[in-house]
């Protein structure tokens, strides 16, 4: 059975090239019925916070991730690292140097494996110097702990980033050591910026939760990580995570570095907006609103579900959409410096009086409705249906663009419209 781990760092965020492993791993693991483990790696006392643990776990949920088993803590098995050294000592493979302990790199030798995504590689011992594997202070050193957890558990195949192929080799002898079969080795080409520089903050957000907070969709931010290091046969690139898991074959990883595009990522976000319940999204939108300041308590959840409908093909992050939609839920909205043009001209103003007047008095305020009313006063007037669209526009909303013009007075109602066209045209 494939066995497979993440194993997260506690000293931070979960950082976005962190994620991808975990989620390739699970993929695996998914795909071919084996186990998804968690070691998490806090041997560095001074610097793990529970807080960031925490966070991690949480973060891993939202993407969806789920796994098998207890996870075990490094910082909890300092005795065993220092056992399994002390075997290594008493066979004559190591040797103590004070109080830390040392593991012997045997020269002219060749370690190679065959590495799942790379290929064969191969590394001389010359290059190797003797291996560290409890420091002098009694804690174990992370390739040394590595070998000893991953041998306890019992992993079958070990997914990471190219950053960790230097330490395979270091790895490979403990196993040998120990007379145990390594695991399958695979190395994932590091996530750059669109730039190839290596990835930051100015090419987007470095941490899950970061995304999580400007209104990322989890299944859309797992699917583009999916999409930086593996691509089904077919080419499609919008893959929810139970199709990902059916197709995915670890034999056809890609082997070359992948680039962070914010910008797929946003276009990816809203596909999977644009496709979801509203029940799902409204209690994400009020969060967003209740970051952004608006008292959400006393909006309706049918009303703010209708300007949802107008706005979730148009809004690639759900953090946009309080700034996209202010004018629904306050009237102090201000006006776009671009579109005040369209309200200063005394022709502007008198035909929003007029239309304010003739939406005042009809019975039916459906957008069609609205749109008949438009439309026959510019046909009236002789005038384009733009010099009437424009100023009602920015009457209503204060944007140059947004969702359709009759729909959104519609959702706001005949009152509302009507007053806000006619406070423009008394400028």
């Amino acid at each position: 059975m494939v066995r497979v781990r993440f194993a997260p760092s506690p000293t931070g965020f979960l950082h976005i090239g962190s994620a991808r492993t975990a989620i390739f791993n699970w993929l695996y693991a998914r795909h071919t019925g084996g186990k998804f483990l968690l070691r998490v790696e806090d041997t560095d006392l001074k610097r793990s916070e529970t807080r960031f643990l925490d966070e991690i776990l949480e973060d891993l949920k939202w993407l969806g991730l789920d796994w098998d088993e207890e996870p075990i803590f490094q910082s909890r098995r300092f005795d065993v690292y220092r056992a399994k050294a002390a075997e290594l000592v008493a066979k004559g493979k190591a040797y103590k140097d004070g109080d830390a302990v040392l593991f012997k790199v045997e020269p002219g030798r060749t370690i190679a494996y065959e590495d799942l995504i790379h290929g064969r590689i191969a590394v001389e011992t010359e290059t190797i110097k003797d291996q560290v594997m409890i420091k002098s202070d009694g804690s174990p050193t992370y390739n040394f702990s590595c070998v000893v957890d991953d041998a306890h558990l019992g992993i079958t195949h070990i997914l990471r980033g190219d950053d960790h192929i230097s330490n395979t080799p270091k790895q490979i002898i403990f196993y040998e050591a120990f007379g145990l079969e390594p695991p399958r080795f695979g190395h994932m080409p590091l996530i750059l910026g669109t730039d190839g520089a290596k990835l930051s903050k100015r090419h987007g957000g470095v941490s899950v939760e970061e995304y999580k907070r400007e209104g990322f969709l989890p299944e859309a931010l797992a699917n583009y990580l999916v999409l930086l290091g593996w691509m089904p046969k077919d080419g499609r690139e919008v893959m929810p995570p139970a199709e990902a898991v059916r197709l995915f074959e670890i034999s056809e990883m890609n082997d070359v570095q992948a680039k962070f595009d914010i910008q797929k990522l946003r276009w990816l976000n809203a596909e999977y907006i644009m496709k979801a319940e509203n029940t799902r999204l409204l209690p994400l939108i009020k969060s967003q609103m209740e970051a952004a300041g608006f008292k959400t308590a006393a909006i309706a959840d049918d009303y703010l579900a209708r300007v949802l409908d107008l706005y979730k093909v148009r809004t690639k992050t759900l953090g946009e959409f309080p700034a996209m939609t202010d004018c629904f839920f306050r009237e102090d909205f201000a006006y776009e410096d671009e579109g005040k043009k369209h309200l200063e001209t005394p022709e502007s103003r008198e035909y929003l009086a007029l239309l304010a007047d003739r939406l005042a008095g009809t019975g039916d305020f459906t957008h069609d409705a609205i749109e008949a009313v438009f439309r026959e006063f510019a046909e009236e007037r002789g005038i384009k249906a733009g010099q009437v669209f424009h100023p009602a526009r920015m009457a209503v909303s204060g944007k140059t663009k947004g969702a359709g013009l009759f729909e959104m007075m519609e959702v706001l109602g005949r009152e509302r419209v009507v007053a806000r066209m006619r406070r423009a045209a008394n400028g």
